[in-house]
C-alpha cells in the first residue's frame, strides 16, 4: 500500500509508464523502501505485501520487457527536485561519479572485473557492474552538509564508451532540460579530458586537475603575418610550476560542513590537451600545512580546473567539496536501501534495476524533506540511543525508518471508525520495531 504523501510524489512519473506498468512501478517502489531484508525483485513484492496478489513474473517483466525509459523517469525526478528543493533562480549543480555494485555469475550482463576503491585486501578489484551516476547537489533545510540525490545512471562496460562520455551525455540531458538556467558539473580527476571539448554555453565543468597536466598561456593576438596563427601561448607548466610563481591570498571557504581558512591562487590559461582552445581557470587551494596522502609537501594543495570564468574561487572550492556527497549517497543506497541486491541477469533488466533503486533512494530523501521531517526526530533518536550525544540532524537511515513506519501505519489504519483490536496494535508495534532494524 502506498501512503498518500508518497503517492503524490509518484504521480509525477505517471506519464513515463503505461497504466499497468505504472501500477507495478509504484508497488515496487513502496516494496523496496519497506523491505528491511533481501531487496531482490521478489523481496520488493514481499515488502509491499503483494506476494499473494501479483505473480512474481509481473515484477520481473517490469524490468526486463516493459516499455519505459530510465532517463525519462530520472529527468522527471530532477524536475521535482529542482522545483521543490531549489530556489527559482538558483544555479543547478550536478555531481558525476562512478561506483561498483558487486555481482556474481558468468551470465550477468555487463559484469566484469573493476577497480574498487572500497575493496579490502592487497588487490582492490571486484566483479560486478560499474555505473556512472549523475546527481543534483542540494542543501536540505535540516542538514549542515549538501546531499546529492541521484537522478541518472549509465552502465559502463570495459572496452566500450568511456565513463567521461557517459557523464557528459547525462550532464547535457540535464542542461537541455533547463535551457534558461546555468548547470555546473563537478567531478574528480577521472572526469576531465578531451571528451569535454565543445560544451554548451549553459554548461560549465569543474574538476580536479591532474598533477601531470601541462598548461599554457592564452593565445597571443594575431600578428598579421602569413601563416597559421598561434592557438596557445607560452608553456606555463604543471600545477607545481604554477604554484611556484602564483600570488596567494588567504580566504575562508565553506566545505564538508565546516568553514576553513585556506590559501588560494587563480590563473586564467589554456589546458590544450583537454579543452583545446577554450579558456579555463586553474584554482590552487592549500591549507596552512598542505600534505599529500604520503605526507610529502607539494607546495600546493588541491589544483582545480574549471570552465566557469565568473564564479569566485570560494564558490568553486565549495562546489568541488560538495562532490563528496555522492560517496555518501552510494554508501547509503547500498547499506540502507540495498540497491544492487537484485539478481537480474538480462541486459534490459540489468540496465534498469540499479537506476530504479537509486530513484527510490532519492524519493526517500525528497519525501522526508517535504512531508516527514520533524525537529523532534533527532531528540527521539538520542533518547533511544543515548550514546549518540553529538547527533544534531537526521541521517538517511532515520529518513528511511520514518517512511517505513508511516507506510506501516497506513497499512494498518482502519477503514471504518472503530477501535483497533489488541492484535492489530501488537502487529503495528512489531512491524515498527522491525522497520528500525
Amino acid at each position: 500500500m502506498t501512503l498518500p504523501s508518497l503517492a503524490a510524489l509518484l504521480m509525477v512519473f505517471r506519464r513515463c509508464f503505461t497504466a499497468p506498468t505504472y501500477r507495478t512501478f509504484t508497488g515496487l517502489v513502496a516494496g523496496l523502501i519497506a523491505q528491511t531484508r533481501r531487496r531482490t525483485v521478489c523481496g520488493m513484492l514481499l515488502g509491499a505485501g503483494l506476494q499473494r496478489c501479483w505473480h512474481h513474473a509481473r515484477a520481473h517483466r517490469s524490468f526486463s520487457t516493459a516499455r519505459w525509459c530510465t532517463d525519462q523517469v530520472g529527468l522527471a525526478l530532477a524536475d521535482m527536485i529542482v522545483a521543490r528543493l531549489l530556489a527559482p533562480e538558483a544555479l543547478i549543480t550536478v555531481a558525476v561519479d562512478d561506483t561498483l555494485f558487486k555481482r556474481s555469475g558468468k551470465k550477468v550482463f555487463g559484469a566484469a572485473w573493476h577497480h574498487d576503491g572500497a575493496a579490502k585486501g592487497p588487490k582492490p578489484i571486484e566483479f560486478g557492474n560499474c555505473w556512472v551516476i549523475a546527481g543534483l547537489v542540494v542543501q536540505l533545510p535540516f542538514s549542515s552538509r549538501p546531499v546529492c540525490p541521484p537522478v541518472l545512471a549509465r552502465l559502463w562496460q570495459p572496452r566500450h564508451t568511456g565513463k567521461l562520455a557517459h557523464a557528459r551525455e547525462m550532464a547535457e540531458l540535464i542542461a537541455a532540460r533547463y535551457p534558461d538556467r546555468m548547470v555546473h558539473v563537478v567531478g574528480d580527476a577521472a572526469y576531465v579530458g578531451e571528451h569535454l571539448r565543445g560544451l554548451g554555453d549553459t554548461l560549465t565543468w569543474t574538476s580536479r586537475l591532474k598533477v601531470t597536466s601541462v598548461l599554457h598561456a592564452l593565445a597571443p593576438p594575431r600578428t598579421g603575418k602569413k601563416g597559421r596563427p598561434r592557438t596557445r601561448g607560452e608553456r606555463l607548466g604543471t600545477p607545481a610550476d604554477l604554484a611556484a610563481t602564483a600570488t596567494w591570498r588567504t580566504t575562508r571557504v565553506r566545505r564538508y560542513g565546516r568553514t576553513d581558512t585556506v590559501q588560494t591562487a587563480e590563473i586564467v590559461c589554456l589546458w590544450y590537451g583537454s579543452f583545446h582552445t577554450r579558456t579555463v581557470r586553474v584554482v590552487l587551494v592549500r591549507d596552512d600545512k598542505p600534505r599529500t596522502s604520503n605526507g610529502d609537501d607539494r607546495g600546493y594543495g588541491l589544483p582545480l580546473v574549471t570552465t566557469d570564468l565568473t564564479s569566485s574561487a570560494e564558490e568553486l572550492v565549495a562546489r568541488y567539496a560538495a562532490r563528496w556527497s555522492t560517496e555518501q549517497a552510494f554508501a547509503d543506497a547500498r547499506q540502507v536501501l540495498g540497491v544492487g541486491e537484485a539478481r537480474n541477469r538480462l541486459p534490459q533488466a540489468v540496465r534498469r534495476t540499479v537506476p530504479f533503486g537509486l530513484i527510490c533512494y532519492s524519493l526517500v530523501a525528497l519525501w522526508y524533506t517535504l512531508h516527514g521531517h520533524a525537529p523532534a526526530d533527532t531528540a527521539e533518536h538520542r533518547a533511544r540511543a543515548r550514546w549518540y550525544t553529538t547527533k544534531t540532524e537526521p541521517s538517511y537511515d532515520d529518513m528511511a525508518i520514518k517512511l517505513r513506519r508511516v507506510q506501516i501505519a497506513e497499512r494498518f489504519r482502519p477503514r471504518a471508525p472503530y477501535q483497533a483490536t489488541p492484535e492489530e496494535t501488537h502487529a503495528v508495534l512489531a512491524a515498527w520495531a522491525a522497520a528500525g532494524t
